[in-house]
């Protein structure tokens, strides 16, 4: 289908999810300063809160000084699985300095929810979005390990078509195998990847922290976007952190944060999305209602419709112009993944190599891996990640002590919880850890 972009003042584009005003923990209104984007040097972490703190390695059981405000409660002897799983965050990216925070000392209780800003009428929780965005990566991952099998014999030439960056750190090894796996929505400015909010530079909207133990099952642990950082003296959410700093400080933070050494990095860019359908020659799509949103760029006709590749992005990113909000992205989103899954399987695609190559061409167009990444290294990771979502494994999210930090320069933030993630994530590389769900969201 074609599309129309929208004239919407991308200044005005209410963001993902707003904290209404009267439960933010406020603080300091000092101004911050620019940060300036460096790609190696780290300075330690400025104190704050209680004293949890930063490891001289990557050990998991090294008692840590502060780095993030975390609740009073003691460290646990050990962290029971539960059923109930969501997730967390909203996205903007810009720093602070360390030195204005003053810590928050109560978590918000209530659910946090989107601000419509006249555009519909849905409140959602917020989180939701989280588990559909750990849907879409699966599905691009394990799309994208079934076509390196598909094509086994020519692994060398899949090699040659990995997108390889500088991501890994000089951190000491630790047991487990350690995937760092990212979501990211690329906006280069030339392509309308979804309307008229795209804007030079990438967010890293979805973290997942992928483990699989010597023994024992394997773990998918996500990471709120919005998780209050610390690098270089200056605070920012989790997810500007590549942007602004590098992608060696990200991965450095993420190994802070779970104590163990990450030995691999997979980041796929929803914007790849788009090469897979438009390889599959389109795929089919169903909506009930008329669309033209300027935000997401969808210009749709009530019924079923073959959609493109552009389409088939902007209908998965469409929010505001449903009544349903972000419950119904959710399930257009399901609905995308569903089709390419179901077409790519096909025998009719299985069968034909032309088709086989360019859906495996596109589908590694749309990954960055680290520069010790192999075929064999995807493979691993996909099954990892089957096993780690499966009846056996273990998902959730980290611990935080306040989910609803507000700071001048920076927005709502999430705190987390140190001495509880360095205990969970230690569990999880040793192969302890019970299968379930597990995180602060499980025990909501």
């Amino acid at each position: 289908m074609t599309q129309e972009s929208g004239g919407a003042d991308p200044q005005i584009n209410p963001p993902s999810f707003i904290p209404s005003a009267g439960r933010r923990s406020r603080a300091s209104s000092q101004t911050p300063r620019t940060i300036t984007p460096s790609s190696s040097s780290r300075t330690p972490r400025a104190a704050g809160g209680n004293d949890n703190g930063i490891p001289p390695s990557f050990s998991p059981n090294v008692n840590r000084s502060a780095r993030r405000s975390t609740s009073a409660s003691s460290q646990p002897q050990s962290i029971p699985p539960t059923q109930a799983r969501r997730s967390s965050g909203s996205s903007r990216n810009a720093s602070t300095p360390a030195s204005s925070v003053i810590r928050s000392a109560t978590p918000s209780r209530t659910p946090v929810v989107a601000m419509t800003s006249g555009h519909n009428s849905a409140i959602a929780i917020r989180g939701r979005g989280h588990k559909v965005r750990n849907g879409v990566i699966g599905a691009v991952i394990l799309l994208i390990a079934a076509l390196v099998l598909a094509v086994f014999g020519a692994w060398g030439w899949v090699d040659g078509k990995l997108n390889k960056a500088d991501w890994l750190t000089t951190a000491a090894d630790t047991p487990a195998s350690t995937w760092l796996i990212l979501g990211s929505d690329e906006r280069d400015g030339s392509t309308n990847f979804g309307g008229v909010d795209d804007i030079s530079g990438y967010r890293t909207d979805t973290i997942l922290v992928l483990t699989k133990p010597k023994s024992g099952p394997s773990s998918l642990i996500s990471i709120p976007r919005d998780s209050l950082m610390n690098v270089d003296d200056q605070y920012m959410k989790i997810n500007a952190v590549a942007q602004l700093v590098g992608k060696k400080a990200l991965v450095g933070e993420i190994e802070q944060l779970t104590g163990q050494k990450i030995d691999h990095v997979a980041q796929v860019k929803f914007g790849g999305l788009q090469k897979v359908v438009d390889a599959l020659g389109g795929v089919e799509l169903c909506y009930d209602q008329d669309v033209q949103d300027a935000y997401s760029g969808l210009n749709w006709t009530a019924g079923c419709h073959n959609a493109d590749g552009s389409t088939a992005l902007s209908f998965s990113r469409m929010r505001y112009a449903d009544a349903t909000g972000d419950f119904g992205r959710n399930a257009r989103q399901r609905q995308v993944i569903s089709a390419i899954v179901k077409k790519a399987s096909s025998k009719e695609t299985l069968t034909n190599p032309k088709t086989v190559t360019t859906m495996a061409e596109a589908g590694l167009s749309a990954l960055t891996v680290d520069g010790k990444t192999t075929p064999l290294t995807l493979v691993n990771m996909a099954l990892a990640f089957k096993d780690a979502t499966g009846s056996k494994g273990i998902s959730g999210s980290v611990y935080w002590s306040n989910p609803d930090y507000y700071m001048d320069g920076v927005g709502s933030s999430v705190l987390l919880d140190d001495a509880k993630n360095t205990e969970l994530f230690s569990q999880l590389a040793a192969g302890t850890h019970a299968a379930g769900t597990v995180g602060t969201l499980a025990e909501s």
